[in-house]
């Protein structure tokens, strides 16, 4: 078995950890009524776009999200959130370094012995969900969690909902289909962004994520038989006819979409076992990416 696969397999206990983490070191996070920016890189910005629409979505304050080497510097914020499982990707490093001792920052990362404990003013450690995979999936779902229950957006049915998409099949046909559109709305077009990069990275899929009324403004035009748009959340009325006119797969489900990322994982592995491909180290990838200074 895979790491990949055995850390898929350990959401569920690990989101339980992490609502009790959001608890216990709630004075870390944003507090009501905050400015607040959150920053990753990969799949922690996309994370970081989840977050940012649910916490200004539940009214708790004006909140951008933002890949880590785009940080708007002539914007101000009370309080900068970064996300980073490694503590080492150089440039959410550079922005915590640039941002010491004008903007209140907190990491949210795995591993407390790297540099970022160094350059944030408090750390969230979130090391039970660490992975020895390149490949995110645990920590990833685990820090949206520590969110969501911070907000006040997590409860036991997601838990539950996590485990029934560990445990039930998944849709058959789509092991065979050529190309894949996630699509969301809200907090979970981030979700969508990650879905496909998670389908990208382990097994070399074609995939493309868009919000779900964009859709129809032209990358429907890609939907035929043989490809699959994969819906996070309540569809637009009409959207799921309008891609079956097409010949295209629609996927949905009644499972929250968190739980329902943890569907595209598993396809993600299943994908990447079909075609002999190692889920754990794609190509091209590192664990972290840390730039070469002398480069």
């Amino acid at each position: 078995m895979s790491h990949v696969e055995t850390e898929t397999a350990d959401q569920p206990a690990c989101w339980r950890r992490a609502a009790q983490v959001a608890v216990d070191r709630a004075a870390a996070l944003p507090a009501p009524g905050e400015r607040v920016a959150i920053v990753g890189c990969g799949t922690s910005y996309y994370m970081a776009q989840a977050y940012a629409a649910l916490r200004e979505g539940s009214g708790q304050g004006e909140s951008d999200a933002f890949a880590a080497s785009e940080f708007p510097s002539g914007r101000t914020y009370d309080r900068v959130v970064a996300l980073t499982r490694s503590g080492t990707t150089t440039e959410v490093l550079e922005l915590l370094t640039r941002l010491r001792g004008g903007t209140r920052t907190v990491a949210v990362t795995a591993d407390p012995n790297t540099p970022v404990p160094k350059v944030a003013d408090d750390v969230v450690l979130l090391d039970f969900a660490d992975e020895r995979s390149v490949v995110q999936t645990r920590f990833a779902t685990t820090a949206l969690t520590l969110f969501r229950a911070h907000l006040g957006l997590h409860s036991d049915a997601v838990v539950r909902d996590a485990e029934t998409a560990l445990a039930e099949p998944l849709p058959e046909g789509l092991l065979e289909c050529t190309q894949f559109s996630f699509l969301g709305r809200g907090w979970t077009v981030g979700i969508a962004n990650e879905a496909a990069l998670k389908m990208k990275e382990a097994s070399l899929s074609w995939t493309e994520s868009y919000p779900a009324m964009e859709y129809r403004h032209g990358p429907i035009s890609i939907a035929t038989a043989g490809t699959a748009t994969w819906m996070f959340g309540a569809a637009p009325e009409g959207l799921p006819e309008q891609v079956r006119a097409t010949g295209a797969r629609w996927v949905e489900s009644d499972l929250d979409p968190l739980a329902e990322l943890v569907r595209v994982q598993r396809l993600a592995i299943a994908r990447a076992a079909a075609q002999g491909l190692d889920p754990d180290l794609p190509r091209h990838l590192t664990r972290s990416v840390v730039l070469d200074p002398q480069a």
